[in-house]
């Protein structure tokens, strides 16, 4: 399995990113897949997760701000992120749910105040 997260940069407070990952070598559609996010000086935290079924869930810092999204077709899972925040800055990754020990290389999200 390959994880490829991309889409992240530098936003101010109140903005807006997108995130991508394509996930290679697996049999994508039928597993639950997962965003996580490890912010400077902390250990990586599980931010959000959408289901084979398309059910979704958040961490509740999140909740109304964040949408994930998948395309079985793509292989690819997005992570829509609005009203960002600056503790909502560090390195996003994707990675299946529950997280496998195969991280790819994650995407930098920075939010300026």
């Amino acid at each position: 399995v390959q994880l490829q997260a991309s889409g992240g940069g530098l936003v101010q407070a109140g903005g807006s990113l997108t995130l991508s990952c394509i996930v290679s070598g697996s049999i994508f559609s039928i597993r639950a897949m997962g965003w996580y996010r490890q912010a400077p000086g902390k250990q990586r935290e599980w931010v959000a997760t959408i289901g084979s079924s398309y059910y979704t869930n958040y961490v509740v810092s999140v909740k109304g701000r964040f949408t994930i999204s998948r395309d079985n077709a793509k292989n690819a899972v997005y992570l829509q992120m609005n009203s960002l925040k600056p503790e909502d800055t560090g390195v996003y990754y994707c990675n299946t749910f529950p997280a496998s020990d195969l991280w790819g290389q994650g995407t930098q999200v920075t939010v300026s105040s």
